[in-house]
């Protein structure tokens, strides 16, 4: 057995905010998901990152205290996956963290993602990769998705056409045409589950809608629906990312002021509904396929109703989950990032300039030694 470090870690905290998934994975001879852990984030720590995500008072020495307590954060699930999968620290080649964005101004050519990885690689012991968007960005590029090289290197296949959907906070896609003479696209969709854990956790309390099994007993309301589908970001050709800056709550309000009357169940089938059609209209306009595999993954992929709408819209094509291509559906972000590192220690690139617009591909991350 060889002794060389073979392990990477990969580490994603995503928009949703829920918590912090940590992954311990191989990708030679072949790719192997070792071991994953979940770290809960604290609400002190989720109520000062959403106090960053909008302008306000004091910003800089919020984001300084709040860098390091999210470095340290991200740390501990580095070190509790360690622990309780009994790895041998000394076989892991690098963290790959993605830390947590806070702001992500594509137009302006600005993307901030926090938890600071100096803090990570000191209380692991571990080299850590981090900041991999403001390369991109630097070449011209979105700065987002960066997961397609990581579904282009693992899921591309010269027997069929593939698309890969990401329901996070946001969606996001990525076609995998079986031509190989034809170019990887992706781009985000739209709002995965943001608005549906923002519109739940206000009526009832509740961080997710389980199952859809809230917005399963409203109706979708057809006016609203095409209300919020006049958004400019869908009618936007890629390269094109968003996240909370876009998609909020303020949006929300603001759209459902003209509708006064509508019930809070109604509202939370019709956003589930908004996040079916958004990545159904986005695969029918960007998309140059009509016989293709889609595979589901991120926290959407357990929201069986949404799931429904879904297969709906698309009624010509199976919806699956990643599962069934080979990386379990919840892990899919986390081994990516940890991808991420080894290409970036490795000095290969990370991006695919066609999906976020780049002037090339880059070798993408900042390293920060143990």
């Amino acid at each position: 057995m060889s002794t060389e470090p073979s392990i990477y870690i990969g580490l994603m905290s995503g928009t949703s905010l829920d918590s912090i998934d940590a992954v311990a994975v191989r990708f030679q001879p072949e790719f192997q998901l070792i071991a994953s852990h979940t770290e809960e984030i604290p609400e002190s720590i989720k109520n000062a990152i959403r106090q960053l995500m909008y302008p306000g008072n004091n910003e800089i020495d919020q984001l300084g205290a709040i860098d390091i307590e999210l470095g340290k954060l991200l740390a501990t699930a580095v070190n509790n996956l360690i622990n309780s999968s009994q790895l041998d620290r000394l076989q892991v080649c690098a963290i790959g963290s993605h830390g947590q964005t806070i702001r992500h101004r594509p137009e302006s050519g600005f993307t901030l993602q926090i938890g600071d990885p100096n803090v990570i690689a000191e209380h692991t012991n571990i080299t850590t990769i981090a900041d991999f968007r403001r390369r991109d960005m630097a070449a011209g590029g979105q700065g987002a998705p960066l997961v397609p090289a990581f579904h282009e290197a693992m899921f591309r296949d010269t027997r069929t056409d593939k698309i890969l959907l990401n329901i996070g906070g946001m969606a996001n896609i990525t076609f995998l045409p079986k031509d190989t003479n034809m170019p990887v696209y992706g781009f985000d969709t739209g709002p995965g589950n943001i608005l549906l854990n923002a519109w739940i956790e206000k009526h009832t309390g509740a961080s997710f809608d389980n199952n859809g099994k809230w917005a399963s007993k409203g109706r979708v309301n057809q006016k609203l629906l095409g209300a919020l589908l006049k958004h400019e970001f869908f009618q936007t050709a890629p390269p094109k990312s968003t996240g909370r800056e876009q998609f909020n709550m303020e949006w929300l309000e603001a759209v459902l002021a003209e509708f006064p009357d509508i019930t809070d169940t109604d509202v939370q089938a019709t956003l589930t509904e908004l996040t079916a059609i958004s990545i159904k209209e986005s695969i029918e306009q960007f998309i140059p396929s009509d016989n293709y595999e889609l595979y589901v993954c991120g926290g959407g992929s357990h929201n069986g109703y949404l799931l429904q709408r879904l297969d709906k819209s698309l009624p010509e094509i199976a919806v699956t989950s990643s599962n069934n291509a080979g990386i379990d559906a919840d892990w899919m972000e986390a081994c990516a990032f940890a991808w991420l590192a080894k290409q970036c220690l490795e000095g290969k690139n990370g991006n695919v300039s066609n999906v976020t617009g780049a002037t090339n591909d880059r070798v993408l991350g900042a390293i920060y030694h143990a």
